[in-house]
């Protein structure tokens, strides 16, 4: 089905563009949510007459998306869930739990503008985009963490797939190895004494 563009859809085309779709995606989606027109005579006409206030509309709406998108980058989610000993959430982090996180932060959006491929399945810090606007992209960093500590741990940098007693022991098995290895350290070479004989 052909359709016209009432306003820009992303991965297929500008406000004012004719292109053509499936039936389905036409009918459920750019249809029913009045992003788009049926490519009919009567339709290229009406579009023709309503296309100033259609632009009008669109420059203001991404005028004060502008300004949300502002406040939204570069923003920092905190999600705290259970997870096994190597990182693998018990469940998942979905696009509902963005858009709660975000509301708790202040910021209101709608789950259709969150872009989440799939669902988040293991501890660690992700970035995500968000489309305030059709034409306005920011994007939010989401940090999935057992713990707040875990969290601020995640945020600097730490590796956390291991638990910390795991790395300590690590470390000073490394350490012992490199004692043991090197030519050059004091060792203790003194036998100890004979145990005195009993008569």
């Amino acid at each position: 089905m052909e359709v016209i563009l009432l306003e820009r859809v992303a991965k297929l085309g500008q406000m004012g563009e004719v292109v053509k779709v499936k039936d389905g995606f036409a009918r459920n989606f750019l249809l029913k949510r009045g992003k788009a027109l049926r490519a009919t005579d009567a339709n290229r006409a009406k579009y023709d007459g309503m296309k100033a206030e259609l632009e009008a509309n669109n420059i203001k709406a991404k005028g004060e998306a502008a300004k949300v998108a502002e406040k939204i980058d570069g923003r920092e989610i905190i999600i705290i869930r259970q997870a096994s000993e190597s990182g693998q959430l018990f469940g998942s982090v979905s696009v509902r739990d963005i858009v709660v996180a975000l509301a708790a932060d202040g910021i209101t959006v709608a789950r259709p503008q969150v872009w989440l491929d799939s669902p988040i399945k293991a501890i660690g810090q992700q970035k995500i985009t968000i489309a305030v606007h059709p034409e306005v992209e920011t994007s939010v960093s989401v940090i999935v963490a057992r713990s707040a500590d875990e969290a601020e741990r995640i945020k600097r940098g730490e590796d956390i797939s291991t638990r910390q007693e795991d790395q300590d022991a690590a470390a000073e098995a490394l350490a012992a190895a490199g004692e043991f290895f090197d030519p050059e350290a004091q060792h203790d070479d003194e036998q100890p004494a004979p145990a005195a004989e009993e008569k």
